[in-house]
């Protein structure tokens, strides 16, 4: 039985637009029939300029040896087995990696190739990846090595030469293991919060929040930690609408606020709750050096520190997913004295137990 000689269809160039990949289609004579517009940006050409130009021409390609990628796979004249090309890393003339797998479509099983369709993305995200990645474990492993050692040298200490301490002295080593061990649970729910945020599945818990309370505990928590009182200034400008918000989420987006301009600032911080249009706006505001206008939007990124003065780096990424998860916005500036403004907005909201 003969196998019936197909012609494939016309491809749909909206299609190969909505695609996130670069793409080059080629005929059966090896022209370019069409490039898509991210193919044409990761190129550095024009969709027009490529088209009935040689495939070779418009996507040099070379292994990590060096060698010419296209003499040594032929799609055209190589095997006439081949149907795909793995996904595999080559590089432009320039030097530029590229992710590149390819289709070979054929007539008829072992026919002539009638269509080279081939696929491409930078390196830069992947690589952007795998550093966050690689940053990720070394903080994880720099923050918990301080609290887990205190928390065995404690432990070991007390098991081993448990009759020669004082009550006071017991308390007070027990009372320093209890504080790492909160330090090492924060620190797990911080990066439990990173992978959610990363994957778009917060959940949010929704209730009637009181703002101005939420505000004034997280003031109470940082004087219980050992701040002085004097360093912290609540204003309240008018009465807000019904808030629904995490209460829980939206003390964490306070807490990690906070912490930055007392880490970070000096002086005074200023928390300052505003009813707006459609909601409520919260700034937070320090006596310090600032934001560089250049650093306003990385101080959102994971690992951002600003400064060599310890943390994770994960608590304002943490506070612009939550912001985000609640239909809110989050912003960072120089404020009017000079110093760090961050201010988020939160709307009403509607009751609800998880994000879209």
């Amino acid at each position: 039985m003969t196998s019936t000689p197909t012609t494939p269809g016309p491809f749909d160039p909206e299609t190969l637009e909505a695609l996130p990949d670069g793409v080059v289609v080629a005929g059966p004579d090896g022209r370019v029939e069409a490039l898509n517009t991210i193919g044409a940006q990761i190129l550095r050409t024009g969709t027009d300029t490529a088209l009935g130009r040689d495939w070779r021409e418009v996507l040099p390609l070379a292994d990590v040896h060096g060698r010419d990628w296209w003499a040594c796979t032929q799609p055209y004249n190589g095997f006439v087995s081949r149907t795909r090309q793995p996904e595999r890393q080559l590089t432009l003339p320039d030097g530029r990696p590229l992710v590149v797998t390819a289709r070979f479509v054929r007539e008829r099983p072992r026919g002539p190739l009638v269509r080279l369709v081939v696929s491409f993305r930078e390196m830069s995200a992947r690589a952007r990846q795998e550093r966050d990645s690689a940053e990720l474990v070394a903080t994880v492993a720099h923050e918990l090595r301080s609290p887990l050692t205190s928390v065995k040298g404690f432990t070991a200490t007390l098991l081993s030469k448990w009759e020669r301490f004082s009550d006071e002295q017991k308390r007070h080593m027990l009372q320093t293991v209890n504080s790492d061990a909160d330090r090492v649970t924060r620190l797990i729910g911080e990066l439990l919060d990173v992978s959610r945020i990363d994957a778009g599945r917060l959940e949010l818990h929704k209730q009637v929040v009181d703002i101005p309370q939420a505000v004034r505990r997280c003031v109470a928590g940082r004087v219980a930690s050992g701040d002085p009182p004097d360093r912290f200034v609540v204003k309240e400008t008018g009465s807000l609408p019904e808030m629904w918000a995490d209460p829980d989420k939206l003390d964490q987006v306070l807490g990690n606020i906070v912490e930055n301009a007392v880490r970070h600032g000096d002086g005074t911080v200023t928390i300052t709750v505003d009813p707006v249009e459609g909601g409520a706006e919260i700034s937070v505001e320090d006596e310090g050096e600032g934001i560089a206008p250049e650093a306003e939007q990385r101080v959102f990124a994971k690992f951002w520190r600003g400064a060599t003065r310890g943390g994770t780096g994960l608590g304002l990424f943490i506070a612009h997913g939550i912001c985000q998860a609640h239909g809110g916005t989050i912003s960072a500036s120089r404020g009017p004295s000079g110093g760090a403004l961050v201010r988020f907005f939160l709307p009403t909201g509607t009751p609800s137990f998880a994000t879209p």
